[in-house]
């Protein structure tokens, strides 16, 4: 099985040079993701496109390289296709029809070639051939130029022909790895998290940056978000997620900063400390997920007095995007779940915020404001491989691993939706629920506690996790299925 990578257009506009480049990088993360799946499929790249080959026993997962190969910064689409060499416009038709007959039975159809390499036909020869032998030899039902409801798909390059038989839509961007590293302050909301994909799906390293306001069950639902975000689409380079505790800033702040000027002065802070951490990275820009009047610290006159707080560039993919726009993007690229259960600290400590801040006036409020607070935060930042995120979460209580349920047992599915659907649980004996780890806390009161649950993820990490904090808040009940 074969499937033809076609490159992002804007790659192709490129100088040689700069083209050259993007190609190669996106053929080595192509051949990193997809070396996950099986070590034997081979990756070919090549100046206008890039090859991959399956082979014949690896049929069965070629829907897992699609779903991969469709999550890959700098790609336009995907043609599974079938490769051929071809005599003559004969020798065409019958390879076609013996792909496309089925599919346009009853149904109008019409041919489209594309052609590439020095021949002595021309593409309209081949389609006025190749349609007309279709209608006169299968249960076509007619040619229609304008809107046919099949498109019968052909590429002739040099000696080869290709049938396409099916073609998925890619992610379109650059390639991770062909631009700069960017650090992104992200809060695991809608507008943080749409902000990291937008950058992720340009082509930047995206590095994340976690200011904690709200305690370890806010740090642990960022972490998730990231890590789901990384896997999904970037994770052909490993990048670092960076805890700073914020608590002590915020509470500093409640205590020296004039309540109007709250939103803006936490904003600085933030900017002060991203900025640290960026510079000992040698990264050039922050990421934050900001749009312009969306909250009251978001004016342009608000956000003009954050920036001066910093040299380093601020960049915000969201600025003029409105809220449905960003929650539509949110739940197509998986984090509107996530989003939704997660708590939104950074509004609730402004009281009737200023919406025009004025510098100096808030210069005057930092100058009451310990910096100490500050410098101890940013010194007990906290660094982990993105990969190992969830490794580092600390739990509170040790839970007891089941790998053989009892009948009355019952398994709690707590994966992502996507996952669970992708490779779902199957078990003869046991009644399976399928409840998503973000929404797991808020239906636990749901749960008979006359009966025992056990939690299925497929590392077991999340699980474990989930299980540990429900014991803690009394759920003896819950354990964990290592199946």
């Amino acid at each position: 099985m074969k499937f033809i990578v076609k490159l992002f257009p804007e790659i192709t506009i490129k100088s040689k040079p700069v083209r050259r480049q993007f190609v190669k990088q996106l053929k080595s993360n192509i051949r990193k993701i997809l070396k996950r799946i099986d070590d034997n499929i081979e990756v070919i790249g090549q100046w206008d496109k890039i090859e991959v080959d399956l082979p014949v026993e690896l049929t069965p997962i070629s829907g897992d390289v699609v779903d991969a190969l469709k999550r890959i910064p700098g790609i336009a689409n995907i043609l599974q296709v079938t490769e051929h060499t071809y005599e003559d416009f004969d020798d065409i038709l019958t390879k076609t029809r013996d792909i496309y007959e089925p599919m346009i039975a009853g149904k109008t159809f019409v041919v489209r070639v594309k052609r590439a390499g020095k021949h002595d036909f021309k593409s309209t020869d081949v389609e006025r051939y190749v349609g007309g032998g279709l209608l006169k030899l299968t249960e076509g039902k007619s040619v229609d130029l304008r809107n046919p409801e099949v498109v019968v798909k052909l590429e002739i390059r040099d000696e080869k022909l290709y049938i396409i038989e099916k073609r998925y839509e890619g992610l379109g961007g650059f390639p991770i790895g062909s631009l700069d590293t960017v650090l992104s302050l992200i809060s695991g909301g809608f507008d943080s998290t749409v902000s990291s994909y937008l950058t992720m799906r340009r082509g930047l390293r995206t590095h994340f940056c976690f200011f904690n306001l709200g305690g370890s069950a806010h740090e642990i639902g960022v972490k998730q978000v990231s890590l789901y975000l990384w896997e999904r689409y970037g994770s052909s380079h490993k990048v670092q997620f960076i805890t700073i505790p914020f608590e002590e800033v915020v509470a500093e702040i409640l205590k020296s900063v004039h309540h109007s000027q709250m939103g803006v002065v936490l904003k600085r802070m933030m900017l002060r400390a991203a900025s640290e951490v960026a510079k000992n990275m040698s990264i050039q820009a922050l990421v934050t997920g900001e749009s312009v009047a969306q909250v009251s610290s978001q004016t342009l006159t608000n956000l003009s007095v954050i920036d001066s707080v910093t040299d380093t560039l601020v960049l915000r993919p969201l600025v003029t995007m409105d809220k449905p726009e960003i929650i539509r993007i949110s739940a197509e690229i998986g984090t509107e779940d996530f989003a939704k259960t997660m708590p939104e600290y950074c509004g609730v400590i402004s009281d009737r915020p200023t919406t025009r801040a004025k510098l100096d006036k808030i210069a005057r409020e930092e100058e009451r404001f310990d910096f100490a607070v500050l410098d101890k935060a940013v010194e007990d930042q906290v660094w982990v491989s993105i990969d190992k995120v969830m490794d580092s979460v600390v739990t509170v209580e040790d839970v007891e691993l089941v790998s053989t349920p009892s009948i009355d047992d019952v398994i709690i599915d707590i994966r992502h939706p996507d996952e669970a659907e992708r490779k779902p649980l199957h078990l003869t004996n046991n009644e399976i629920m399928h409840i998503p780890f973000f929404e797991l806390m808020s239906k636990t009161l749901e749960l008979d506690l006359s009966k025992r649950y056990l939690l299925y993820c497929e590392k077991g990490t999340m699980s474990q996790l989930h299980a540990s904090h429900l014991k803690g808040e009394g759920f003896n009940n819950v354990l964990v299925y290592r199946g």
